[in-house]
């Protein structure tokens, strides 16, 4: 009989068990979990039966911003502020971009000179994005004035820290051939950097980069609520004045740019993946 007749013969496969220390220790983590929870809620203060109790301050709100207030009287700042907010979100982006690139090549293993280097970058990048953004613009408002300068100001130095880590995790996670190679040829760590990593990983840094100018763009919204420009600082002021249908037309306007904002760095992200 020929070999390729034979009937096959499918052996079952045994179930998998678990291991009584694996559900043990699921079981401890689901508890942690529910425990953490239920401090955060009471520390919190959520009660949902509040918020249903108070439908009628709501609906007031509501009924004073609708309709909103599409003159040109208030359409025309608007959309002025909307640029601002816009262009703090930019600077604070693209203006960033040395200190961070400076940092991220001290903040790799790969590319940093010394083992001190390495850890001090680290702190500095760590310390620059702990501290909030608003908390940089309060600063720096009280250094040069209200204003969008202290809003690009601060937004420079929180994203120093968090591009400059995300850069720095995207040189290590480069391919190790091409830099074993140049440093077996006897190139230095700027050779290294320049000729091998920095090419390889060029679109995913550029990709992270307008990912962050998305959230600059955002973030430079609520600066402007402390005094740093933009439309935030109009939306703050109907706030203060009472004239929540001219605060509801700021929002709408608010809603257009970053929907735009998030399409246009999408579409570019996208590009740039498929260009690599």
């Amino acid at each position: 009989m020929s070999t390729s007749t034979l009937p096959v013969r499918r052996l079952p496969v045994p179930p998998k068990t678990r291991r009584p220390r694996t559900v043990a220790i699921g079981w401890v983590i689901a508890a942690g979990l529910l425990v953490v929870h239920v401090i955060a809620w009471r520390a919190t203060d959520v009660s949902f039966t509040a918020l249903v109790e108070g439908w009628r301050g709501m609906a007031d709100f509501l009924a004073e911003a609708i309709p909103p207030d599409l003159s040109w009287k208030v359409l025309g700042p608007s959309l002025s502020g909307a640029a601002v907010t816009l262009w703090i979100g930019l600077l604070g982006t693209t203006l960033s971009v040395p200190a961070s690139l400076a940092l991220a090549l001290l903040a790799a293993r790969d590319t940093a000179p010394a083992g001190w280097v390495y850890q001090s970058a680290r702190g500095l990048l760590s310390f620059l994005r702990a501290v909030p953004d608003v908390v940089f613009a309060l600063i720096f408002v009280t250094a040069v004035g209200l204003g969008p300068f202290p809003g690009v100001l601060a937004l420079i130095c929180h994203n120093v820290g968090v591009m400059g880590k995300l850069w720095a995790e995207a040189l290590e996670d480069a391919d190790p051939g091409p830099a074993l190679a140049l440093r077996t040829a006897g190139a230095g760590r700027l050779q290294i950097a320049a000729h091998a990593l920095l090419p390889m990983v060029t679109p995913r840094l550029a990709g992270l980069l307008l990912y962050r100018f998305d959230v600059n763009v955002r973030s430079s919204l609520v600066l402007g609520l402390v005094g740093a420009g933009g439309i935030g600082f109009l939306i703050n002021q109907s706030i203060q004045l009472f004239q929540f249908d001219e605060m509801l037309t700021h929002i709408l306007v608010v809603l257009v740019l970053i929907v735009a904002v998030d399409r246009l760095s999408a579409l570019v992200r996208h590009r740039l993946g498929s260009a690599s």
